[in-house]
């Protein structure tokens, strides 16, 4: 049986026991976490969602958090002017094992549901800016000097 789930905006074709590299997630090494945007289930009778496939699930296993190769961008601007800039990338991602496809039953399971690591610090309250002095307004009777 095989799934095709979507996580970090992109899709991915599953089966159980499958390693993936997918855009970081908010979990840490040894966790479970469950993908719960199933889009298909593949196997003898194959169920497509319309987008989802209803309480059908995904649950992988958290090898570790890595970072992808460099990519390197290098631009150059004109000739003769030596204006040039070169830079660096190196994405952060999640490794993960699939463990278990569920085709029902998924919102039970009790498993955390995989989350971006982006969507975690949005979510999570800003923290409590430090007060600036404000400067008092000059009034009209005020000379300037």
């Amino acid at each position: 049986m095989f799934a095709v789930i979507k996580t970090g905006g992109k899709q991915y074709r599953v089966q159980s026991g499958d390693v993936l590299r997918l855009e970081k997630l908010a979990a840490e090494a040894g966790e479970t976490v469950q993908f719960n945007e199933v889009l298909m289930l593949g196997g003898e009778t194959p169920v497509v969602g319309a987008p989802r496939v209803a309480g059908a699930a995904v649950q992988a296993e958290v090898i570790d958090q890595i970072r992808g190769e460099k990519t390197i961008s290098f631009v150059k601007r004109r000739r003769k002017h030596s204006s040039q800039r070169t830079r660096g990338h190196r994405q952060y991602l999640t490794l993960v094992r699939v463990t278990q496809i569920l085709p029902e039953g998924g919102e039970a399971t009790g498993v955390k549901a995989a989350v971006g690591a982006g969507s975690v610090r949005a979510a999570a309250p800003a923290p409590e800016a430090a007060a600036k002095p404000r400067r008092a307004a000059r009034t009209a009777a005020e000379p300037k000097e």
